[in-house]
């Protein structure tokens, strides 16, 4: 692929009117490269890993990407990554700086995997992750998550995908 770009994100199947439908093709085992890649971070407060305030941080945030037009359907990723059991760093795939919100750059080669199943499986996803890396014989530096579905969302379409972005 080439810098910068990621696999197709249809948000037009949308019934919910929150998260699209998530289509996993294209998006298990994909080689990612990000030169200087802009991201807006976001930060939530957690309680052993899980989000108190994700549900007013996410629309927060892609209200102001929305307003500051920094937002594409062929650019969209939001990259999660717990750095303790009481924060959540939030990482949203935009096209311009976005007024008001703290920009960052991303540079780095990535692998992807695609998980289906129960939030409770995330460590179990984080080890499968970790060996999917060393078989490629690579090594992963950081695994961030891309949630596709929020919980109701998910429940909703019977369908719970996370796609796994290690840094290598």
């Amino acid at each position: 692929m080439e810098p910068n770009t990621l696999p197709k994100y249809d948000m037009s199947d949308n019934p919910t009117n929150c998260c699209p439908r998530f289509n996993p093709k294209g998006w298990d085992g994909q080689d990612l490269h990000f030169k200087d890649k802009l991201f807006v971070k976001a930060k939530t407060i957690s309680i052993f890993h899980i989000p108190l305030n994700i549900g007013s941080v996410y629309p927060k945030t892609f209200t102001a990407m929305e307003e500051a037009n920094a937002t594409s359907e062929d650019n969209f990723i939001v990259m999660s990554h717990d750095p303790s059991a009481w924060q959540g760093e939030h990482y949203f795939s935009a096209t311009k700086d976005v007024p008001g919100q703290e920009m960052i750059r991303l540079s780095g080669d990535y692998m992807t995997k695609v998980f289906e199943g129960p939030f409770k499986d995330m460590p179990k996803w984080g080890n499968e992750m970790e060996s999917f890396v060393k078989e490629k014989g690579k090594q992963a530096k950081k695994i961030y998550n891309f949630y596709t579905a929020c919980p109701k969302c998910a429940k909703y379409y019977g369908e719970n995908y996370v796609v796994a972005v290690a840094q290598i």
